[in-house]
């Protein structure tokens, strides 16, 4: 059996290992000249390695897990020790003064911020993960955004302040992006919302010590020549006898196809016979997420008794956190999301530096220069079309999200935007690929085509 893998980020490579442990021959077609899809390593100093996309990872991450004990890979604890800084006020207001506060709860009204959680909650627990678009209600919950939810039901001014900060930190979403399904659906289906909020015990707990990417790579180097770099594809046609996977390089013939990249990206492909339905719409956006990264000689906060952690409503750093390697430079990550991203995104590259320089040294007093800058827009990425991950707007999961996972003809589908479980997550990816694998290897088995067999 020859199966193609179209795209060699984490969903990817881990349906091609998967199918070349059952013997099949596997051939990866990745259009950037890298492996890693939304895991991106950037190095901020010799040796030491940051997370330019995808970071964190917790305890429920057991494939994910699982993965990293399999290639000799560990974790180390995300830096949380030590007061969290905040710079909280209403839009149009002054530019406030950060306030240091002991833990991460946000020096707002506890009552007020209680509430939203509840309601979030409450909206989250009625989502049928397996199936968002069969929840009861679904076709107005997927007809209303965040946006509208949150003007119908958080009352108090602190809710209405925080909201989009706790979404842009979840989803890289601005909350007219998004509907209250794919919200909601999001939030369950990466463990609930206390979960994917927390450091300790949630899902930031740790990271890959050395960079996610590296995870990649060990897999890339297994599967070696099977990986094809910058081709870039531009069809895929099957019939009865085959499947053949065009780029601008050549044509590659095989007996199935997986399909391992963001749904805005799959539709550009040229299908033929064409898909029943597209993979997105024009309201599909891609997830709102720029990273920021100020390198220091040391982790300089911790001084002065901070974590490295905070969150402002004036931009453009929406959050912070210490990413900082063991024993390494001190690596201050800024999180840039939802609208902030947009305006963020379209600034020259001094112009970037100069407000997240300020910013840094307005949220941690003293903090200098730094001695390294990184931005990593991925807004702009043309193989990315954004990052967490794809966001569901009105009416998505609906009309998408029954065909998302259902083979069209030889074709099979991964990528974290096909999970129902972690979605958007490494977690997701992984469990896709296994999914999508496993889907490939039975239909070659109930359907053989000559000498195609497992």
């Amino acid at each position: 059996m020859k199966v193609l893998v179209v795209g060699a980020g984490l969903a990817g490579l881990t349906a091609a290992t998967d199918l070349a442990a059952r013997g099949a021959d596997v051939q990866v077609l990745e259009a950037r000249d890298r492996v890693g899809g939304r895991m991106h390593g950037i190095e901020v100093a010799e040796g030491s390695w940051a997370d330019a996309g995808a970071a964190y990872l917790g305890e429920r991450h057991t494939e994910l897990l699982a993965l990293m004990a399999e290639t000799d890979l560990k974790a180390v604890p995300t830096a949380m020790e030590g007061a969290s800084r905040f710079a909280l006020t209403a839009p149009g207001a002054p530019a406030p003064d950060a306030q240091s506060v002991p833990g991460r709860f946000p020096p707002l009204s506890g009552v007020a911020l209680g509430e939203m959680f509840d309601l979030l909650d409450e909206v989250t627990r009625t989502v049928r993960v397996d199936a968002p678009w069969l929840t009861p209600d679904a076709e107005r919950l997927d007809s209303t955004t965040a946006a509208a939810w949150a003007e119908e039901n958080l009352r108090h001014p602190d809710a209405r302040l925080f909201f989009p900060l706790f979404l842009g930190e979840m989803m890289a979403a601005a909350p007219a992006d998004v509907s209250v399904l794919h919200m909601a659906f999001y939030l369950r289906s990466g463990g609930g919302l206390r979960y994917l909020n927390a450091f300790a015990g949630g899902a930031q707990e740790s990271r890959i010590d050395g960079g996610a990417h590296r995870l990649c790579e060990v897999l890339a180097v297994r599967l070696g020549d099977r990986v094809r770099l910058g081709e870039p594809v531009l069809a895929v046609e099957q019939d009865d006898d085959g499947v053949t996977v065009r780029t601008a390089a050549g044509a590659y013939p095989g007996d199935a196809v997986i399909i391992a990249v963001p749904p805005v990206l799959a539709d550009r492909i040229d299908f033929r016979p064409g898909l029943p339905a597209p993979r997105s719409s024009e309201r599909t956006a891609p997830g709102c997420a720029v990273k920021v990264h100020l390198i220091h000689p040391s982790p300089l906060w911790r001084e002065t008794g901070l974590s490295g952690w905070s969150v402002s409503s004036d931009g453009p750093l929406l959050s912070t956190v210490d990413d900082s390697p063991p024993g390494g430079v001190g690596v201050l990550t800024g999180f840039v999301t939802g609208e902030e991203a947009k305006r963020y995104a379209a600034l020259p590259l001094a112009e970037q530096r100069a407000a997240a320089v300020a910013q840094a040294a307005r949220l941690f007093p003293g903090l200098p220069e730094p001695i390294g800058f990184h931005v990593t827009n991925w807004l702009d990425e043309p193989y990315s079309r954004g990052c967490y991950a794809a966001l569901f707007g009105p009416g998505d999961w609906v009309a998408q999200g029954p065909g998302l996972t259902r083979p069209h003809g030889r074709v099979h589908w991964a990528g974290t935007e096909t999970s129902t479980e972690f979605f958007g997550l490494m977690e997701g990816a992984i469990r896709s690929g296994h999914r999508a694998a496993a889907e490939a290897a039975q239909a070659a088995h109930d359907h053989p085509t000559s000498g195609s067999a497992l």
